[in-house]
């Protein structure tokens, strides 16, 4: 189970390391020379997904990479039309930080009748965007507004909320391509206040930044911008 191997990361205090691949970004005759990259760096796990992704390859992408990787892929959906029955496991994501509800419970009833026709392990995720200096295509697209940067105490306060309400992980998110990564100040007192494992991305663009994020509570960092800008990110 993806879910219990986390958690018993967690435990062990064992940081895990996520590669985030936007599809749209992404094309067949590439993908050997990512896979192999991927497979050559630290990274535990792979998440596919995009704000706004619509295509229709989705499948064939995620079958390729299993032939060239030996670590699970799991969606990271904007919406339910990202949902592929190829992959390992889906982020089943709640926009915490938006007040949205195609984001907040629309999307995720829609994904239901898809969900059950695949053999996905769904990972109930709250999402939490923070501010990162400027507009990100998560704000753009959910049409939400990010949560301050200067106030931790009231993203504390939303994580573990996300947290009494049920979700099994808390991601705080600056947005792809962030200017600004998520302030290691918050990172530290959500990690403080919640007991779930909390993964931290967008706007980490360096090996120090992902060993602070890590030092400050951070279970997962998940990098994206950062490897499909430079491949050798990790050499």
């Amino acid at each position: 189970m993806l879910y219990s191997e986390i958690l018993l990361a967690k435990k062990e205090n064992r940081k895990l390391l996520a590669i985030l691949l936007d599809p749209d970004k992404l094309a067949l005759q590439q993908l050997s020379d990512i896979g192999n990259k991927i497979k050559n760096s630290p990274a535990t796990h792979v998440f596919i997904g995009g704000s706004s992704f619509e295509g229709n390859h989705l499948d064939e992408l995620i079958l390729e990479f299993k032939k060239l990787l030996d670590i699970p892929i799991l969606l990271f959906p904007g919406n339910p039309s990202q949902i592929s029955a190829q992959a390992d496991g889906i982020l089943f994501l709640m926009l915490l930080s938006g007040r949205n509800p195609k984001y907040l419970i629309e999307h995720q009833v829609n994904a239901v009748p898809i969900l059950a026709k695949t053999e996905l392990e769904i990972i109930s995720t709250g999402y939490v965007l923070i501010e990162s200096g400027s507009e990100t295509a998560v704000e753009r697209v959910s049409e939400t507004k990010p949560l301050a940067r200067n106030n931790s105490d009231y993203v504390a306060q939303t994580a573990k909320a996300g947290e009494y309400l049920g979700n099994k992980l808390i991601y705080l998110e600056a947005g792809s391509g962030a200017k600004n990564a998520v302030p290691l100040e918050m990172i530290q007192k959500v990690s403080k206040i919640l007991t779930l494992p909390l993964l931290v991305g967008g706007g980490i663009r360096s090996k120090k930044q992902i060993d602070e994020a890590f030092e400050n509570g951070a279970d997962i960092v998940v990098i994206g911008t950062a490897f499909e800008n430079d491949l050798t990110f990790f050499e």
